[in-house]
């Protein structure tokens, strides 16, 4: 194990690495090589498919590539199977470097050829703290906005990468649940989490696209969700010309103040019981969200178990009503837990009083599972059971959202004890920080705090002016009940990007809310919709999307069983709603976005 590791074997720390200083020459140089090869460019996806004669599979390798600080590890070609087509397969590692403590980091990816092509690209980006190469097939695992059809079925090219580190890494095992934020102490492999790593990886995909198929790709598309959504809305104002459309699902554009309120939730709930398990039973969450729709239901014109009008709701609904006159029962929630969720909902602040996130709304998924998984109580027994907060949040909150990184222990007790500690004057502010800091000893530069290196660039003034000069666009979506990002922080993005439009945002952003739905999926909620193919007609046909037809799930067990199950819903642009104009209330016609 190396010397900095064996220093801190319980500490959720990473090794300390180097800045890539052949980033700018590899990406230069990969720009001469795509202008010098020419590749035949096609002015419409049908042109390029038409005019693609694919290689061979075997063919792909890093002699053939010759892309510079590009490694093929491997091209193999995988039969159709599952709806989707024979694919060549190419897994690869850009950037390849030792961390200044002997670590080693690298950009890993794997890139999916199909064939036919039919002349896109598409960039999945990844959720959670990446770390790994989920398989590039353009349905990410726990997203439900494709509806069943996923791009590679569609024929995109398609990209996945890890972000430039291995949450597998064994020299990181030793740091318990917080493997996955351990590359934290490198600063480069930051970066590369933050937003590096896809600048240097849809560059490549699109040189191996380009040389493969013998033609570059028409049209080029990113899209992910929680993280992969942040990823996406980082890209669309970084980069916005680089890419022609990017969906973003509840995207954690504003993750490093995001995780500042996994710290306010957890003294939230834990001044209702020092088991944070305990603080809000199942039933408690039943009966505020069942409170919820009572209120709430029938601001949209029909009571249909949905909350249309989330805006209309927090005006109506005030949870001090569900308050015990007597004894605490399953009918009502003691003092205490009322003074700890409305703490909670209002959004952490300092001593000042001054907001340091957002703000939240009361809904209809409040008592599904993934809130209560990522809040309150996960059920895995090597996490005690604690809530994801207090585990993956709490991890990546002391070791890659300060600056220094925060050395905690990688078990249950530590993470949970990091959250109940963390103060509000002294720690928030971290997030801004960046500088030369001693870290083990030793001095470590990081050139770009949390907040720069996680966010787009605009993220509290957003212009997007890249993307709209270029005439790209972008779809959010999220949850109204998501329990990890705030429904309100991404409504509010969406309001200032509207007001620096002149009221024009719509013509190339559009935000979509899903009542019900938790943390991208799930929750009772019409959470089967495809964004995917709205961005592709928004793009290609210049149908902007008015609307987007959503469907339940079949095998959603948290839909209410009087809910048909083909029930269908049209998803509205923010800050529309779908208001009932008469029919069958199951039917996404009798329903419009006013």
């Amino acid at each position: 194990m190396p010397r900095l590791a064996a220093q801190r074997v319980q500490a959720l720390s990473s090794f300390a690495g180097r800045p890539d200083r052949n980033l700018s020459c590899a990406l230069g140089a990969l720009a001469l090589l795509a202008a010098a090869s020419a590749p035949a460019v096609a002015a419409t996806p049908e042109e390029a498919a038409a005019a693609a004669k694919p290689r061979a599979c075997a063919e792909v390798t890093t002699e053939w590539v010759g892309l510079p600080n590009v490694r093929i590890v491997s091209a193999a070609a995988a039969p159709a199977a599952n709806g989707e087509p024979e694919a060549c397969v190419v897994s690869g590692a850009a950037n390849e470097r030792v961390g200044a403590d002997g670590s080693h980091y690298a950009l890993g990816f794997e890139l999916r050829l199909p064939q036919p092509w039919n002349g896109r690209f598409l960039d999945q980006v990844n959720g959670g703290n990446d770390g790994e190469i989920v398989p590039a097939t353009g349905d990410p695992k726990n997203m439900n906005a494709v509806a069943g059809k996923s791009a590679l079925a569609r024929g995109f090219a398609v990209l996945s990468g890890d972000e430039g580190h291995s949450g597998a890494d064994p020299a990181f095992a030793a740091f318990g649940l917080g493997a996955g934020s351990a590359f934290g102490l490198d600063p480069q492999a930051r970066s590369d989490y933050g937003y590096s790593g896809d600048t240097t990886l849809g560059s490549i995909a699109k040189a191996i696209i380009a040389r493969f198929y013998g033609v570059a790709p028409a049209r080029s598309y990113m899209f992910g969700c929680s993280n992969g959504g942040r990823h996406a809305m980082v890209a669309a104002s970084r980069m916005g010309g680089s890419y022609d459309g990017f969906v973003a699902g509840d995207p954690g554009f504003d993750l490093p103040r995001a995780a500042i309120q996994h710290a306010w939730d957890a003294q939230s709930f834990l001044s209702v019981d020092p088991d944070i398990k305990k603080s809000f039973s199942v039933k408690d969450m039943a009966l505020i969200a069942s409170k919820v729709v009572e209120i709430c239901d029938g601001l949209d014109g029909v009571k249909d178990g949905m909350v249309g009008d989330i805006r209309a709701c927090q005006k109506a609904f005030h949870l001090a009503d569900l308050q015990c006159k007597g004894a605490k029962d399953d009918t009502c929630l003691s003092e205490t837990q009322v003074k700890a969720l409305t703490r909670a909902f209002a959004g952490p602040t300092n001593s000042k009083g001054e907001a340091l996130y957002s703000d939240w709304s009361f809904d209809a998924g409040m008592g599904a599972h993934d809130w209560r998984f990522w809040k309150i109580e996960s059920g895995i027994p090597p996490w005690d059971g604690n809530p994801l907060i207090a585990t993956m949040g709490a991890a990546s909150l002391s070791e890659i959202f300060t600056t220094p990184p925060t050395p905690t222990r990688g078990d249950p007790r530590s993470l949970l004890a990091f959250l109940a500690h963390f103060d509000f004057d002294r720690d928030a502010p971290k997030i801004y920080a960046k500088g030369t800091f001693e870290v083990d000893g030793k001095p470590i530069d990081y050139p770009e705090s949390a907040w720069e290196f996680m966010t787009p660039p605009d993220a509290d003034n957003p212009k997007l002016e890249a993307l709209r000069a270029a005439g790209h666009k972008l779809i959010v979506y999220q949850g109204q009940s998501d329990g990890v990002f705030s429904f309100n922080s991404i409504a509010h993005w969406q309001e200032k990007l509207d007001a620096n439009a002149d009221g024009k945002a719509a013509e190339f952003a559009r935000l979509f809310a899903v009542p019900g739905m938790n943390h991208c999926s799930g929750g009772p909620a019409t959470d089967s919709f495809d964004a995917l193919g709205a961005i592709v007609d928004w793009v290609e046909k210049g149908k902007a999307p008015d609307a987007i037809p959503a469907s339940v799930r079949a095998d959603n067990k948290e839909l209410p069983a009087n809910w048909s199950k083909s029930r269908t819903r049209p998803l509205c642009p923010w800050p529309k709603v779908a208001r009932y104009i008469g029919g069958d209330v199951e039917k996404a016609e009798s329903f419009a976005c006013q």
